[in-house]
């Protein structure tokens, strides 16, 4: 029997019709590859998911990990496909239908390159002020990159080679599986390309909160296990956000002290003052990313406001290893 010249590794948990969505716009690409495979993994959904996709005559593989992470699907995926490509989709995304077609033909063309991936983008920015920011965060300077999100076409032999993602982050497993594939030789290229259209589905604060603080775990628990081996990463990035968020505190603390002992709430007015100049700065420096000035003021209040509780993501690492302790999948939805 002849190998399927692609295989599609689609995850999931509890996405509903939003698995549904993925699985059709997969089956509606332009020029499918003869023989295509579609193969979802299902984390202990209990939604109805798994029939949702078997109904669309998908291959389901079913995972029930004690500790969920993204990684144990996708590694489940790839290890099951036959096809010498693999395209990697979340459960959650819509796929551009000539992605696969022009990420392909960028493989072709340059044998060193690893994975390609395009530009991911929400398919409701206007859905909620946190979507309208978060659209922005997705927004990449095309050509060679460090990292690709969850959406990308890799070569098969490339997975087997680093022995695909570290199935004991519950974030970040993709920059971190990167950093390893770059130190092989290879690159991952982000090309100029319409991807995926993501439904990030936030709608609340406390959804906006659990997402940067499971950003700042990323940060802490794969810049801590890489500290001491041959492919450190965001050692910087970490300590950065350390010193930024307590910055930020420490600028509204002291204001909100003087204020007190001047009994006069200039002092905390020029605390607001200056973390709203930090955001013009941010805002001025992200203008490439959209022409909209009210969503770049809101991207740059967001830019700004984000390093706390990603701060709070990497205190919360830290006081869970300190106590022996490995937290469980952080989910915003």
């Amino acid at each position: 029997m002849n190998k399927p010249p692609l295989s599609v590794v689609i995850i999931g948990r509890n996405e509903g019709q939003r698995l549904v969505d993925c699985i059709r716009s997969v089956q509606n690409m332009n020029d499918p590859p003869s023989g295509m495979e579609i193969i979802y993994v299902d984390s202990d959904s209990t939604d109805g998911s798994v029939d949702r996709a078997k109904a669309l005559g998908t291959k389901v593989l079913v995972v029930h990990p004690e500790r969920p992470a993204a990684a144990i699907g996708r590694n489940a995926g790839w290890r099951a496909a036959k096809a010498p490509l693999i395209l990697f989709l979340d459960g959650d995304t819509i796929l551009h239908p000539d992605f696969v077609k022009e990420a392909t033909q960028s493989l072709d063309n340059s044998p060193k390159v690893a994975i390609v991936w395009g530009h991911r983008r929400e398919l409701y920015p206007n859905a909620s002020w946190y979507q309208r920011i978060l659209d922005l965060d997705w927004i990449y300077p095309p050509g060679h990159s460090d990292f690709c999100g969850g959406d990308a076409l890799i070569h098969h032999h490339i997975l087997e080679q680093v022995g695909g993602y570290n199935p004991q982050l519950i974030a970040g497993e993709e920059p971190e599986m990167c950093q390893r594939i770059r130190t092989r030789g290879y690159s991952i290229l982000h090309i100029d390309k319409p991807m995926t259209l993501h439904d990030l589905a936030i709608n609340h604060w406390s959804q906006y909160w659990q997402r940067a603080i499971r950003g700042g775990h990323a940060y802490a628990e794969i810049s801590s296990q890489l500290r001491d081996t041959k492919t450190p990463l965001w050692q910087h990035e970490s300590r950065k956000n350390g010193l930024h968020a307590s910055i930020l505190i420490g600028i509204f603390i002291v204001g909100l002290i003087i204020s007190l002992g001047l009994k006069s709430l200039w002092p905390f007015f020029g605390s607001i003052l200056l973390f709203l100049l930090l955001s013009l700065r941010s805002a001025w420096r992200a203008r490439w990313k959209s022409k909209n000035l009210v969503t770049l003021f809101l991207y740059g209040l967001h830019s700004q406001f984000q390093h706390i509780p990603i701060a709070v993501g990497q205190w919360s690492y830290y006081y869970h290893r300190w106590r022996g302790q490995r937290r469980r999948l952080i989910e915003y939805k």
